[in-house]
C-alpha cells in the first residue's frame, strides 16, 4: 500500500451480512445491502445501496457492485470487476418454484450454476447474464443486455441475446483501426491484434 495504512472496512449498520461471510480489508458494504452466508468479499471493494450478494459468492478485490445489483451464488467475480445498478447474475437453469407434482421446492431441490465474470469486465446498468456462463476478462457488457452465452475477454456485447459488435481495452473505450491492421485504444494507445475470435496484446 505504498508505505499507507490499509483503510478499514465500513459496513452499514443498515445492512444485513451473515455472520460467515467474509468482508476484506477497505471494503464497503451501504445500507439496504444483504450478504449471505459464506459470501466473500474482496479487500477494497465497495458494495452499494440494496445489493443482494448470495450464498458463496466469491467476489475480488477493488470492485464495484452499484445499487440494487443482484448477485446470486455461486457466482464469481475476478478483482476489478465492474458490476451497474440493477444488474442480475443469475443461477438457475431451470427455475420453477415447485416441483411437478406441486409440492414446492426447496434449497435442496436444485443445482446452482456459476455465472463467472473474468477480471477486470463490467456489468452493464439492467444486464442480465443468465447461468452457466463466464464474461471474460476486460469485457463489456452493454447496459440492458442480456448474456446467455461466454463472452470472450475484451469482447463488447450488446443486445438481447447479447452478441460482439467490437472489442474494448483495458480503459472500456472501444478499440479503433489503426492504419497499420491492428487496433488501437484511443485512450491508452494500448494496441492489439484481431484474430476474429479474440485479441491480444502487441508489445
Amino acid at each position: 500500500m505504498n508505505g499507507q495504512e490499509p483503510r478499514r472496512s465500513w459496513l452499514s449498520p443498515l445492512a444485513d451480512i451473515a455472520s460467515s461471510a467474509q468482508i476484506g480489508t477497505g471494503a464497503a458494504v451501504w445500507d439496504g445491502s444483504h450478504i449471505e452466508a459464506d459470501a466473500a468479499v474482496g479487500a477494497e471493494t465497495v458494495v452499494g445501496r440494496g445489493v443482494t450478494i448470495g450464498r458463496g459468492v466469491r467476489i475480488g478485490r477493488r470492485c464495484k457492485v452499484q445499487n440494487a445489483a443482484l448477485v446470486y451464488g455461486p457466482a464469481v467475480l475476478g478483482d476489478g470487476v465492474f458490476v451497474g445498478p440493477g444488474a442480475v447474475l443469475t443461477n438457475d437453469t431451470v427455475p420453477r418454484a415447485v416441483h411437478p407434482d406441486g409440492t414446492l421446492k426447496t434449497t435442496g431441490s436444485w443445482e446452482p450454476s456459476a455465472v463467472v465474470v473474468g477480471a477486470g469486465a463490467s456489468i452493464g446498468a439492467g444486464a442480465i447474464c443468465v447461468a452457466p456462463v463466464r464474461v471474460g476478462c476486460w469485457a463489456m457488457v452493454a447496459a440492458g443486455a442480456v448474456v446467455t452465452r461466454d463472452v470472450p475477454d475484451h469482447a463488447l456485447v450488446v443486445g438481447v441475446p447479447a452478441r460482439r459488435i467490437g472489442w474494448v481495452g483495458r480503459s472500456g473505450v472501444r478499440l479503433e483501426q489503426g492504419d497499420d491492421g491492428v487496433l488501437v485504444c484511443p485512450r491508452t494507445g494500448d494496441r492489439y491484434r484481431d484474430h476474429g475470435d479474440g485479441i491480444e496484446a502487441v508489445r
